[in-house]
């Protein structure tokens, strides 16, 4: 099990999880999806007492996004974007649906494709491709490469997965990208996922009805966990 001190935080009206990323007691932290209530999370970031050392972003739809500009400038954290989704994190309303918003844009600091290690906050974090539900949408993997906990934004939820009906959503791709986390890493791998509650790999491989045609698939490992993700980004994309 991955040692690290997760917190999370359901907000919006989608019911978006952000989530706080630390080592236990340690003093800085990652903050991932702030999707809304800015308010609500630079509360929780001075009650904690943390410093956000970044800001890392799975994929750019609204409920993933919305309070990216307010907690950027709240803590001055460079904020860490999926390659191929910039321009809407950019430009956030003309991709909002109408009900939602407004929502300040935001131009990130960092650009990430997938096959990065970025060392931030005293975490080891790699950067996995995992589109599907999204043309540019990355997992970040933090803590050991042999047993890290996976930010997964909307690729896999307890129980289910992420929508693929959205523009740029493909389901044989965002099968591809679950089979890669399934290979990449073990069972207990903790998942944490932007909406819905806290689940494992092995849960998920081994209950969840949309996983069906993987479970053959992945009865064994391929490759090590660090080599995998590394390798994810053209390997996917190439089937795209």
């Amino acid at each position: 099990m991955s040692e690290l001190d997760v917190r999370s935080f359901t907000v919006g009206p989608v019911q978006e999880n952000a989530y706080i990323v630390r080592l236990p007691g340690a003093c800085k932290a990652v903050l991932v999806d702030p999707g809304d209530e800015p308010e609500r999370l630079t509360r929780a970031i001075e009650e904690l007492g943390v410093q956000i050392e970044a800001i890392l972003i799975t994929h750019c739809h609204f409920d993933h996004i919305g309070a990216v500009a307010e907690l950027a400038r709240a803590t001055g954290a460079p904020v860490y974007c999926p390659e191929l989704e910039r321009g809407v994190l950019a430009d956030i309303d003309s991709w909002t649906p109408p009900g939602f918003g407004p929502f300040e844009s935001y131009e990130a600091d960092h650009m990430v494709a997938g096959g990065e290690r970025l060392s931030l906050a005293g975490l080891e974090i790699d950067v996995v491709f995992t589109p599907g539900h999204s043309p540019g949408h990355v997992t970040y993997a933090i803590g050991s490469p042999a047993h890290p906990a996976l930010l997964s934004g909307d690729v896999l939820f307890q129980g289910s997965v992420g929508r693929v009906d959205l523009p740029g959503g493909d389901w044989n791709v965002l099968e591809r990208s679950i089979g890669t986390l399934l290979r990449a890493y073990p069972g207990e791998t903790v998942v944490y996922p932007g909406h819905m509650g806290v689940t494992t790999l092995g849960r998920e491989r081994d209950t969840n009805r949309f996983l069906a045609d993987l479970r053959v698939a992945v009865d064994r490992p391929v490759g090590e966990a660090g080599d995998l993700a590394a390798r994810a980004a053209p390997e996917v994309a190439a089937g795209s």
